[in-house]
């Protein structure tokens, strides 16, 4: 059986999840990814399609947000176009205009904790704190919002997203919107703490004082504080 290990997957996820790269979704997934290169660019960079899963190790995880499309669009610094997307749910590089979604979510962290709103949108320093940052689908066509919907990225993120229920404990998923709120089941809240609020983005309403940080900050103190500053 041929099995199909990402190379810039960190491996200890990769022992993690190596159920999944012998199933034929997973081959369908490399397959799909290799055409569309060669149809143009795809977002984010290779080197950075796992980067959720390689800055926070399952023993570290502490908070889960859970996002749904890379983002598909670009920005110039120093002349060189750069992705927007960075393989992190919510996060761009440093430079980038902040995503409204993402002005959002600094407004309702300020608002709930005091944390000073930052001035770029790098969630990189939550990533490495125990913050798992997923996106359900892991890459995009440049341009093309939605575009790898249907390469299979959604059976590995939620096979993911089992693993983390199975074998950590005491995790506070932060589920925004309901597209993230249709992963519950995939949750032993027996074990874990779930949150829901509406999606941060100024087409959604409610996410904006729903104290949504105020309370995630609650559950983790119980075990140890948790740093929100960026």
């Amino acid at each position: 059986m041929s099995v199909c290990v990402p190379k810039t997957l960190d491996s200890t996820w990769c022992e993690i999840l190596h159920e999944e790269f012998a199933k034929p979704y997973f081959a369908q997934i490399i397959h799909y990814y290799k055409e569309s290169l060669k149809l143009g660019n795809v977002f984010p960079t290779r080197e950075n399609v796992f980067a959720a899963f390689n800055l926070t190790p399952l023993s570290k995880i502490r908070v889960v947000i859970l996002g749904q499309d890379p983002y598909h669009g670009s920005f110039l610094q120093n002349g060189k176009k750069i992705p927007q997307a960075m393989g992190l749910s919510f996060s761009v590089p440093r430079g980038a205009p902040l995503p409204p979604s993402l002005r959002n979510i600094y407004k309702e962290l300020h608002a709930n904790l005091g944390v000073a709103i930052p001035t770029h949108g790098d969630l990189s320093a939550w990533a490495t704190r125990g913050v798992l940052l997923l996106n359900a689908i892991l890459s995009v066509q440049e341009g093309k919002a939605g575009s790898h919907q249907h390469f299979g990225w959604e059976t590995f993120t939620d096979a993911a997203i089992r693993k983390v229920s199975e074998q950590c404990d005491g995790v506070v998923f932060l589920l925004w919107g309901k597209f993230a709120q249709k992963k519950i089941p995939l949750i032993d809240a027996s074990k874990h703490y779930i949150l829901t609020a509406p999606h941060p983005s100024p087409l959604a309403q409610g996410f904006v004082g729903s104290n949504i940080f105020a309370r995630a900050d609650c559950l983790l103190r119980q075990n140890a504080p948790f740093c929100w500053e960026l």
